[in-house]
């Protein structure tokens, strides 16, 4: 087979597990901070395309939403094949290692808490750099699509932002469980692209990603503080995320093929 089995990618995902638990510090703090620029990234692109789509939007907004998620899949591409370590994937790599007792919730949460870090300055950088300080997004119809969306990200009660942590992260650990089944580049791209565009368009929340648009909101003068981006996205959001990637993929896939 060109691919790898629905089992094997679990034997794949625990080398990636292992040699993420060996790698250095130094370099997993490198690797995140690229993860997190990747994916602001690809979510500046997805401003830049859907924000640019007004009157699409008022038309047909499905179809702009599908815009917005079509674009954004750039970042974990970028992660996957050149390379970065991302929060929201590691989740779910090191669950079955966990659960068969060949690793410990101290390495978990060191690498962990490194990698969230590290994916944040990413994030941060860009949103700053690139997204602000160019001016990109300060004329309409951007600037009004770039307020709003740090708004209303910031508006739902804690329990929604929670659940809809939870679906996206199911979606983004199966995104990158499918790149692992892959023996080409090209499989791993397409592998990745429709869980992504998916959990987009559906508007579902990916914590690392709203390290990005937040932020960009925030800069841009929405009414918003950093201690309700805080409190109101990115822990709800960070938590359904972990529950998503560690239960619904790492859990689930290690009960089925390597629990004795």
């Amino acid at each position: 087979m060109n691919y790898y089995s629905a089992k094997e990618i679990v034997e794949q995902v625990n080398n990636v597990a292992e040699t993420k638990a060996n790698t250095t510090v130094s370099k997993t703090f490198v690797l995140a901070i690229l993860a997190g620029g990747y994916i602001a990234m690809g979510g500046l692109l997805a401003l830049v395309v859907g924000g640019g789509l007004p009157g699409l939007s008022a038309d047909n907004p499905g179809l702009q939403k599908f815009f917005f998620g079509a674009v954004f899949p750039l970042g974990l591409i970028l992660c996957a094949i050149a390379g970065a370590d991302l929060f929201t994937g590691n989740t779910a790599y090191f669950i079955p290692g966990l659960l068969s007792g060949k690793r410990s919730l101290k390495t978990i949460f060191k690498n962990w808490g490194i990698v969230y870090t590290g994916n944040f300055i990413g994030s941060i950088i860009v949103a700053f750099l690139f997204a602000y300080y160019t001016d990109i997004f300060a004329k309409d119809p951007w600037y009004s699509s770039v307020v709003h969306i740090g708004e209303y990200k910031t508006s739902a009660p804690f329990l929604k932002a929670f659940i809809k942590g939870i679906a996206c992260n199911w979606m983004v650990a199966l995104a990158m469980w499918l790149s692992y089944s892959a023996k080409d580049v090209s499989g791993k791209i397409i592998g990745i692209w429709f869980p992504i565009m998916a959990f987009v368009a559906m508007g579902f929340e990916h914590s690392v990603a709203n390290m990005f648009f937040i932020p960009t909101s925030i800069f841009y003068g929405a009414d918003i503080s950093w201690l309700s981006f805080l409190i109101d996205n990115l822990i709800p959001v960070t938590l359904g995320n972990i529950v998503g990637g560690a239960l619904f993929v790492g859990t689930a896939y290690w009960f089925i093929y390597e629990k004795k």
